[in-house]
């Protein structure tokens, strides 16, 4: 009895949250894929008729392939620019002592306190044509610039919102580094460059493969800062997804849209997880 009860007490255990996560996630996932293989008339609307018209639709038409181009770039490069700033920047948080790491470490992730609109509403009034960056471009004798509704504007406001989601994983990862191993280097003749180099990068290597795929699939599914900071014009994959949804009302064809954006993504974050653990494990050894 208590050898039956023990064997069924890891399911019981996980029993509830597989339930809730394929409640949650899985079983819409699938019934957006179902819904991307309806015909869709607009006229009648979503006919209960299956068509591969609208991958080929999407996967052929080059305004599709530039927004999914658009989308997929500036993700890339809010990744690499949060990369640059964040891990540093959890380097120096980590050497730092209290109270200032708890300050920092406070002022790090308090954007996350903000709903993400009321932060590009802020970005939109710094960067519009009377915003506060044109304001000073001017006192400095440059001529005023278009920043609002621009890839630029869009790519400062993700990394805004994306740091944080890379300094965490970077920081927690250097908690686990004995500061005495950097010493060691640095006595054994090490610059301080080198030891970064080569002692502290791969260890945190892994730390910063969590937080790139973070930082990727959120600036790739991106809605609001797109939307506000980007326009009508710059459309980004999740803008277009609303917009056939919301205004064309072809779901079959946004669900079709939204399938593709996932599974590149898949794609791209499988493959570079791949990636970075091959090398982690050949310098860990």
């Amino acid at each position: 009895m208590s050898a039956g009860r023990s064997a069924s007490t890891p399911w019981l255990l996980v029993g509830p949250g597989a339930l809730f996560f394929l409640a949650m996630v899985i079983l819409p996932l699938i019934l957006t894929v179902v819904l991307s293989f309806h015909v869709y008339d607009h006229t009648t609307g979503i006919k209960n008729e299956f068509t591969l018209a609208h991958y080929a639709a999407v996967l052929s038409d080059d305004y599709y392939l530039g927004i999914f181009w658009r989308t997929l770039r500036l993700a890339a490069l809010t990744t690499l620019i949060c990369v640059l700033i964040g891990a540093p920047e959890a380097y120096i948080l980590s050497r730092m002592g209290d109270p200032w790491r708890s300050v920092f470490l406070l002022v790090i992730i308090g954007p996350l306190l903000v709903s993400v609109v009321v932060r590009a509403f802020g970005w939109s009034m710094l960067l519009g044509s009377t915003g506060l960056a044109n304001q000073l471009l001017q006192a400095l004798g440059f001529a005023p610039a278009k920043l609002l509704y621009t890839e630029t504007a869009i790519v400062i406001a993700l990394v805004h919102v994306m740091l944080p989601f890379m300094v965490i994983p970077v920081w927690t990862a250097l908690q686990k580094l004995d500061p005495a191993v950097e010493a060691a280097a640095w006595s054994l003749g090490a610059s301080r460059f080198t030891a970064l180099r080569r002692v502290v990068l791969p260890q945190v290597s892994l730390g910063m493969l969590s937080g790139s795929l973070i930082v990727f699939g959120l600036s790739a599914s991106a809605f609001a800062i797109p939307g506000l900071l980007g326009g009508r014009r710059l459309k980004m994959a999740a803008t277009l997804v609303y917009d056939e949804f919301m205004h064309e009302l072809n779901w079959p064809l946004g669900a079709t849209i939204a399938i593709i954006v996932l599974a590149a993504n898949l794609v791209i974050m499988l493959a570079y997880n791949r990636m970075v653990e091959a090398r982690a494990r050949r310098t860990l050894g």
